[in-house]
């Protein structure tokens, strides 16, 4: 499979073109970013052409992978699958439900392959501890904290990213934590938010199923709290279980997202976390925005 990439920052130096580059059966095609310097930059160590247009690179390959803003990804995104190209999409997948929906539907209405990369899901430890949780009953109630120093520790690479700051951890964790809940607990059908310090954010989340779960996200965690501050644990009938702690590194989970959007594409099952999945968790994170601005609860 031909894969170009279609974004320059950060995210896209540490774990897309390395992965992308280092992945068995995939062919790492090229590059466009918004910036034609960064993308050479990006190009370079890895030998791939830069594409100043879009469409050419379109032209160019069977896949695209997204590293870029979800307020600029949903657009991109859609026009990739309006070519017919599969997706590899970072989350969230955009900003506005109607946005996310749409990319969905014709993903879906042009027999697109879709893959949203959600770390934990792609992680090994983590996905086979979602599994077992998922394959069992009787769920009552879960916590989720995802609390990070992305604000407040000095050599944070992501610090500046203005969608960040402007949306802050709802949107930028908020999407994992969702992720591993929604498999476990199912969907949403009201949420309550409130504010904290920074861009802290507390939800309460009552499920279709009956159960419920609580989740604190921050970007602002001083660091010196920050250590550990990612955990999810599930209590029910089977007892309490803790998510294990992470232990490798983004790349890594990113090789699986890749051979998730390659068994997509050869003709197997749409991946649990396909743009689908990605819209209904946009919906949910925009109707905790709403929540949150109106200081009430929201049903879903």
């Amino acid at each position: 499979m031909r894969i170009g990439l279609l974004g320059t920052g950060p995210w896209a130096h540490r774990v897309h073109a390395p992965a992308l580059a280092a992945h068995p059966g995939t062919e790492f095609a090229g590059v466009w970013g918004r910036r034609p310097a960064a993308a050479a930059e990006l190009a370079a160590p890895h030998g791939v052409p830069v594409y100043e247009d879009l469409d050419e690179l379109l032209a160019a390959v069977d896949a695209v992978a997204v590293a870029l803003p979800p307020s600029v990804q949903g657009e991109l995104a859609l026009r990739a699958a309006r070519a017919g190209r599969h997706l590899l999409l970072d989350k969230p997948v955009a900003l506005e439900p109607a946005a996310a929906r749409t990319l969905a539907d014709t993903a879906a209405a042009r027999g697109v392959a879709s893959v949203v990369f959600f770390t934990l899901r792609f992680n090994a430890e983590q996905s086979r501890w979602l599994a077992d949780q998922t394959a069992r009953d009787g769920w009552f109630t879960a916590r989720c904290e995802w609390l990070g120093a992305v604000f407040t520790s000095p050599d944070s690479p992501y610090a500046a990213s203005p969608w960040r700051r402007e949306k802050g951890a709802l949107w930028d964790v908020g999407p994992h934590a969702l992720s591993m809940l929604l498999p476990v607990l199912g969907d949403v059908e009201h949420v309550t938010a409130a504010g904290g310090p920074g861009d802290t954010v507390h939800l309460v989340l009552r499920h279709a199923a009956g159960a419920s779960s609580t989740l604190t996200l921050s970007l602002s965690t001083p660091p010196e709290a920050a250590v550990d501050g990612v955990g999810l644990e599930l209590r029910g009938t089977a007892g309490l279980t803790r998510m294990p702690a992470r232990n490798e590194g983004p790349a890594e989970a990113y090789g699986r997202a890749i051979d998730a959007l390659h068994t997509a594409a050869a003709g197997g099952p749409a991946h649990p976390c396909d743009a689908a999945f990605g819209a209904r968790v946009v919906e949910i994170l925009a109707g905790a925005e709403r929540a949150l601005d109106s200081g009430s609860g929201l049903a879903l």
